[in-house]
């Protein structure tokens, strides 16, 4: 089920926190709860996924996307994701969430996010994502105007680059 109430909970405490500029790194500490894991008793892959949706809303809210989405009526879309899994969060432990904006392009913002256990990065996860509006893309430059902001995009870095192209390449609809 989805985390209805811990998306409450986080989005009432982020709105009372100062505003984020938009290339700062969002921090959130969080705890793996007992409902959050699979029969290898860790952190289900899928949660990890879910929760990183928490950690976008949140970003969203301290650097003051989310009052565009609602004055707008527009919303958010994951349209790529690719992540890394390289350790284990079990029941009980706490973990850091990080998420963080690097740019877009000319249809897309680029986010990054990755959960930390100390100094253990468990993993990492890249994510193209767009506005909707009227249940299409809405225009970057339609966003970024609303959001009051002027300035172009910082260059994406290259491994962002590659990937964009990489994924580029890849057939739609797949053969399967």
């Amino acid at each position: 089920m989805y985390p209805f109430a811990r998306t409450l909970a986080i989005a009432a405490k982020e709105s009372r926190k100062p505003r984020l500029g938009l290339y700062d790194t969002h921090v959130m500490t969080m705890r793996c709860w007992p409902f959050d894991i699979d029969y290898f008793l860790e952190m289900n892959n899928g949660r990890i996924l879910t929760l990183f949706d928490l950690g976008r809303t949140a970003l969203a809210i301290r650097i003051g996307l989310w009052d565009v989405l609602k004055r707008e009526g527009w919303g958010l879309v994951v349209a790529g994701s690719t992540v890394r899994y390289r350790s284990r969060i079990r029941p009980l432990q706490t973990f850091e969430m990080r998420t963080r904006f690097l740019g877009w392009d000319t249809r897309f913002f680029y986010l990054e996010q990755a959960m930390w256990r100390g100094e253990t990065c468990c993993n990492h996860a890249l994510l193209r994502t767009g506005v909707t509006q009227k249940g299409r893309l809405a225009p970057v430059d339609d966003v970024a105007r609303a959001m009051a902001i002027s300035e172009a995009s910082r260059p994406l870095p290259e491994w962002v680059q590659g990937w964009a192209a990489a994924d580029a390449t890849r057939p739609w609809p797949p053969q399967v």
